[in-house]
């Protein structure tokens, strides 16, 4: 079956999408990992009998779906607009998503098909879908590809304090993550330091505040890479990870959470603090979601956090497009929800 066009226009898609086989032409499985669609401008488009059918289409897709919209176009597309996994503005921004796409396409898809029912699921349901999702991706040949790659390193020992020091000054509760010199990358150790940490105000009503920041150049600069695939099988790793998770923690304290971040916040680092009711940066802050690079997806409660945070558009395009991007953006985004220095 050959692959879809480059680009569609409104009216291809729309013919595409309303016809039985789009499932199979549109799909990673057969070779057609992205689908991207061209925006109209104001007049083009127009009723269609076919948009309720494209929008119930987008959602079933085995493949990444891209807009690219140079413009509004007009209101009754609306729905169809927001139907899609990624909206971008132009060229530049297609190059970088359809890269990803490319190199990283089981991951990617796998990425969007989670977000499409992120924000209709509970938070528990959410980080079961996507600890089962991540589980499976480590037994795919794109992580297994990648962790060959990668030249594993002895993980050093955690400070003599502990990968966590917790403290209490009257009604408030203090967290600092404390492995300063691996950026506060997220170990078994930390994690489990965090659940018992974040468990102390889950058991304790008296605790009205709570306060996370990371001690060193970085807040958190993600899951530790030196110890990625060490679990002795998928299905074990998930079982660990939806028994001991700070996403959980972090959920359920939403309303009392308060994160300062700063320096590096990747993965977990911006997966974490996206559940707390407040989030304050310092301008040097940087924030991505590099997993798809790996070949898995955000695995510390990102697909469930931050599409409530920011969107289900905008969590796509943070991780499709890779890199990372800066406080000012971050603030404008609303993945943060101010800049202190």
């Amino acid at each position: 079956m050959s692959a879809a066009p480059e680009i569609l226009s409104l009216g291809e898609a729309l013919e595409a999408l309303a016809s039985p086989d789009s499932n199979e032409r549109f799909s990673t499985a057969t070779g057609a990992p992205l689908l991207v669609v061209d925006w109209p401008g104001a007049g083009e488009g127009g009723d269609d009998a076919r948009l309720d059918v494209a929008v119930e289409r987008l959602s079933s897709l085995a493949c990444v779906t891209a807009v690219v919209a140079r413009a509004t176009g007009p209101a009754e597309l609306g729905p169809l607009r927001d139907a899609f996994d990624v909206c971008v503005s132009d060229g530049a921004e297609l190059a970088r998503v359809r890269g990803t796409v490319a190199t990283h396409p089981m991951a990617s898809t796998t990425f969007v098909q989670l977000l499409r029912g992120s924000q209709s699921r509970t938070v528990e349901e959410g980080l079961v879908a996507e600890s089962l999702a991540y589980s499976a991706l480590q037994g795919g040949p794109e992580f297994l590809r990648w962790r060959a790659a990668r030249a594993r390193k002895v993980v050093p020992p955690d400070p003599d304090e502990g990968p966590v020091r917790a403290t209490r000054a009257d009604a408030t509760l203090r967290i600092e993550l404390n492995r300063p010199d691996r950026h506060n990358a997220l170990s078994r150790s930390l994690r489990d330091a965090l659940c018992e940490a974040l468990d102390v105000a889950l058991h304790d009503p008296s605790v009205e505040a709570i306060e996370v920041m990371g001690r060193g150049p970085s807040f958190c600069s993600g899951g530790d890479l030196d110890e990625f695939g060490d679990s002795p099988d998928p299905v074990t790793a998930h079982l660990v990870r939806t028994t001991r998770s700070p996403a959980r923690g972090f959920a359920r304290l939403a309303e009392r959470l308060r994160v300062r971040v700063h320096g590096a916040c990747l993965g977990a680092g911006v997966e974490l603090p996206a559940f707390a009711a407040r989030v304050t940066a310092s301008s040097d802050a940087r924030f991505g979601l590099p997993e798809l690079l790996l070949g898995l997806v955000p695995g510390a409660g990102g697909t469930v956090s931050l599409p409530r945070r920011i969107g289900r558009q905008a969590t796509a395009k943070l991780a499709l497009m890779g890199g990372t991007i800066g406080a000012a953006e971050a603030l404008e985004l609303g993945l943060i929800d101010a800049i202190e220095n």
